[in-house]
């Protein structure tokens, strides 16, 4: 373990990239340099944040906690003024500064200077750059954002995708990057190629910041519901289990079974098919195992082998389909008996291509009927036909 973490943090250092001056940042920064930070008897920081940075009276109070310290406007105005010439508007830095006061106390030149500068350099752009300071101001005031942001553009492989990933939890920029590397390092071991480890990372990417040992704990708890290292379903078992306790995942798994009358043997084909069941509240499962029983007549088995219709809508999918197939076989405008998994899973868009164009003329209504039933209002003459 000890060697695996010097051979990461070695390649971590060796594969930094030597970034190159921009000048109109330094021009930049010239142009908003402040005095120095000399005391002003009639400085107030809550009526600074109020006047100046446009914070509400509530906001500032909160935020002036966190800057009783300053006794002078100097470093507030510099970065200010520094962001302002990026382009943020007044109104987004009265955001970034609610969200986090201290960035007003960032050194221009030595930080926020240095991380534009050395960022650009990664390729990204001034707007991608703006972005990634809206999700993490609090980030954006060390300088270690720089080789966080080029390792996980590295593994993610795309700006767009460190995005989607921040969007679900910006801390992994604050998180310690050895820990990281040596999760990702033990998910391609058990058989994950880097593009799944990236939608894993986007989707949970707590998973690639938290201990070491609690990945391998998940891993072992994804093979123990079915999904073998190395199987096509292990990630999305791997993602759906991620920070589920035994306990819930049994208890789960206990309410499957006897929710919808599944055997061992069916539960265990069905979870690793559609893992995600075991992220749906009891009621939604309840709902659905009504109706898949009471209504369409299903057996436990077929729902086992086409377990993924648990994880559709009832009232936008599964429900208004069942009436629509229903209406058409009842009026003998069927050419064949269709399987309740295909008509589930075929796409809106065939459908509405297979099920409801070629019936214009024999039930005009349809479409205006299966819409209105997709919005929870389903027609008398649809269920009843």
């Amino acid at each position: 373990m000890l060697r695996l973490r010097s051979s990461i943090l070695t390649h971590i250092i060796s594969s930094s990239v030597a970034f190159p001056s921009n000048s109109s940042l330094h021009r930049l920064l010239f142009a908003t340099a402040a005095p120095s930070n000399s005391p002003n008897p009639s400085f107030a920081v809550e009526d600074y944040l109020v006047d100046t940075c446009g914070l509400t009276r509530a906001q500032a109070l909160k935020a002036s906690a966190k800057l009783s310290h300053l006794k002078s406007p100097s470093k507030p105005d510099a970065v200010r003024a520094f962001l302002g010439g990026f382009g943020i508007s007044s109104a987004d830095v009265a955001t970034l500064i609610s969200k986090d006061p201290q960035l007003l106390c960032a050194k221009v030149d030595k930080t926020l200077a240095s991380n534009f500068t050395e960022l650009t350099a990664l390729g990204l752009s001034r707007p991608d750059i703006v972005r990634l300071l809206s999700f993490a101001p609090l980030h954006f005031r060390c300088r270690s954002i720089v080789s966080k942001v080029q390792y996980y553009l590295a593994l993610f492989g795309s700006s767009e995708n460190l995005f989607l990933a921040l969007k679900n939890g910006s801390y992994i920029l604050g998180r310690n990057l050895e820990r990281v590397a040596i999760n990702v390092s033990f998910l391609r071991e058990c058989g994950l190629c880097d593009r799944d480890i990236a939608k894993l990372g986007i989707q949970v990417n707590r998973i690639l910041t938290t201990n070491p040992e609690c990945v391998q704990a998940m891993v072992a708890c994804a093979e123990g519901l079915g999904a073998p290292r190395g199987s096509g379903m292990f990630r999305l078992v791997l993602q759906a289990a991620a920070f589920l306790s035994e306990k819930k995942i049994a208890a789960k798994v206990d309410y499957l079974k006897k929710t919808f009358r599944w055997s061992d043997a069916e539960v265990n084909i069905a979870i690793p098919r559609s893992p995600f069941m075991l992220t749906r509240s009891k009621e939604s499962l309840r709902h659905k195992s009504d109706f898949l029983f009471s209504e369409v007549g299903l057996e436990p088995a077929e729902i086992a082998s086409f377990p993924a219709m648990v994880n559709y809508s009832l009232d936008g999918r599964v429900r208004p389909r069942y009436y629509v197939v229903k209406f058409l076989k009842k009026n003998g405008l069927l050419d064949r008996d269709w399987k309740f998994s295909t008509i589930v899973k075929v796409t809106e868009k065939v459908f509405v291509e297979k099920f409801i164009c070629p019936h214009k003329e024999a039930a005009p209504h349809l479409a205006q009927d299966y819409a209105a039933a997709c919005r929870g209002e389903v027609a008398a003459r649809l269920i009843f036909a």
